[in-house]
């Protein structure tokens, strides 16, 4: 995508890594011709404040991010869970609680709570570039 094109809220690519732009500053014109865009992101798995520069007309990597919502079944005391796609019967075993950032540990301990206090529990996973994390969850209704 050219880099004239991504706003803020946008995904982009920045050292190969998919992050979520929170700030976009363009510069003028310069004597050379280009415009020069100036992002400010935040890694969407760690949370790292990454910065990019690039001219507007030159295309960025976005990276292509999916949803997934998934049931937990069972949390495990090495940390990994079970989880269930509810329209295939799917089971996966292959998910870790979120670690790495004081956000990611606060929304695992929130989770596990949720889940100890046996409420029926639903994730929401995203996935990028080969990585996949636990990003949100919520509580079924009437649970």
């Amino acid at each position: 995508m050219a880099a004239g094109q991504i706003k803020k809220g946008g995904f982009i690519v920045i050292k190969n890594r998919p992050c979520r732009v929170v700030d976009v500053s363009t510069s003028k014109t310069g004597k050379h011709g280009h415009a020069k865009c100036n992002f400010t992101a935040l890694d969407i798995f760690n949370g790292k404040k990454c910065e990019d520069m690039c001219p507007s007309s030159h295309n960025c990597d976005v990276p292509n991010i999916t949803r997934c919502e998934y049931l937990l079944v069972d949390i495990q005391e090495d940390g990994f869970v079970s989880l269930m796609n509810e329209e295939t019967g799917d089971l996966r075993d292959d998910m870790q609680m979120p670690t790495g950032t004081d956000d990611a540990t606060k929304l695992a301990g929130e989770i596990k709570a949720a889940f100890d206090d046996s409420k029926e529990v639903r994730v929401t996973t995203v996935r990028a570039m080969g990585e996949e994390q636990i990003q949100s969850f919520k509580m079924a209704e009437g649970a």
